[in-house]
């Protein structure tokens, strides 16, 4: 709650409820709890449990075991949204994370189906858009953003992007020796489909059980070719059209 808190965020439905009993059928069970549903513009950080089914071959298959989900928006660094945005609303930071600026905002919405991570949404009663700004506000005052300072574990830590790559690849390093072959940092490679995230998760499944995309691609990645063939065809029919009037004037 510390993020609604600082960032004056309007309250979401609260926290629900989902999942399956029957074990037989499903490996994937659902959200036993989450604070909101998704993110949006008034979710900027998703805290879920995910049931999910147990790994262990044997008698222990049926066990059900809990995977803590702690979403938020991964300030891409080829961020698509940033690259549909009409107005200039959208911007990057002098930290490399990705604001909007809701005096800006006109509410097109071309953000939020640019997002591959479903971060960015339309507050209904605003018509603007909103999503986590990694407490913009906090960062340029030398502070800690609102959700990491107020973390009792230290789960969610804040910092120089190469420092915490290192930090995690340690981290990662002594789960596999503790016999976690699973584990997996999500957003931390630099040249995955989005340039690597600014804000990336260790990961203990399938990123698909904590309902994320497996391989996401920045989704504008082929608008530079797409509009190359656009200018090349508009020529083309440009000089047909000039090579028809002049044959009509002989």
């Amino acid at each position: 709650m510390a993020c609604k808190e600082w960032n004056l965020v309007p309250a979401d439905a609260g926290p629900s409820g989902s999942g399956s009993t029957d074990l037989a059928d499903l490996d994937l069970l659902g959200m036993s709890y989450d604070n909101s549903g998704a993110l949006g513009a008034n979710t900027w950080r998703h805290v879920a449990f995910v049931e999910s089914r147990s790994r262990t071959d044997g008698p222990q298959r049926r066990d059900v075991r809990w995977l803590m989900s702690s979403g938020v928006c991964k300030h891409c660094t080829h961020a698509a949204c940033l690259d549909v945005c009409p107005t200039g609303s959208l911007f990057r930071t002098e930290f490399e994370t990705v604001v909007v600026q809701p005096d800006i905002c006109n509410g097109c919405g071309y953000c939020v189906t640019a997002c591959p991570y479903g971060v960015l949404g339309i507050r209904p009663d605003d018509g603007r858009a909103f999503k986590c700004t990694l407490c913009y506000d906090r960062t340029k005052d030398g502070l800690t953003p609102a959700c990491a300072q107020a973390c009792p574990t230290e789960s969610i830590q804040f910092g120089p992007l190469d420092e915490l790559r290192e930090r995690a690849d340690r981290r990662l390093a002594q789960l596999h020796a503790h016999g976690v072959p699973e584990a997996r940092l999500y957003g931390r490679d630099p040249d995955d489909g989005v340039g690597g995230d600014g804000a990336f998760l260790l990961l203990l499944d399938e990123p698909e059980v904590y309902g994320l995309p497996p391989d996401p691609v920045v989704t504008t990645r082929d608008l530079p070719r797409m509009w190359k063939r656009a200018a090349a065809a508009a020529a083309g029919l440009a000089l047909a059209i000039a090579g028809a009037f002049v044959e009509g004037w002989r």
